[in-house]
């Protein structure tokens, strides 16, 4: 996907704080980030969200939890907690079409509400 960012970092085109890679994944450091830890893991196979998952996708988003727990360990937020999100979908808070998962910790998280201020009523 000669447009997609994530693909654009997998290819090199673009540089990236690498973490973890492998011949299937790809684990960087947020360049926003929302806690003191902040990683994207990305596979490096092009799949828009998890709604276009299909197959043998499932093995690899398996195999991505693996890389998650491995990620977490690497960055010393395995004992005290992680937080491993995948937004999908617009409603869901995607931004970037390249299936992708955040690892955050470093800190305690707050709860999640699933519904923004803005929305509460």
């Amino acid at each position: 996907m000669e447009n997609c960012l994530f693909c654009k970092i997998v290819n090199g085109v673009i540089p990236s704080s690498k973490i973890y890679e492998d011949d299937e994944f790809l684990v960087f450091h947020d360049i926003q980030p929302a806690a003191p830890v902040h990683a994207v893991m990305i596979p490096k196979k092009h799949i828009a969200s998890m709604n276009e998952a299909q197959g043998d996708d499932f093995v690899l988003i398996g195999k991505l939890h693996q890389v998650a727990q491995t990620t977490a360990e690497q960055l010393g937020i395995a004992e005290t907690g992680y937080r491993l999100i995948n937004n999908c979908g617009p409603d869901g808070g995607q931004t970037v079409f390249h299936l992708h998962f955040h690892l955050l910790g470093g800190a305690k998280l707050g709860a999640l509400t699933g519904i923004s201020a803005s929305h509460a009523e």
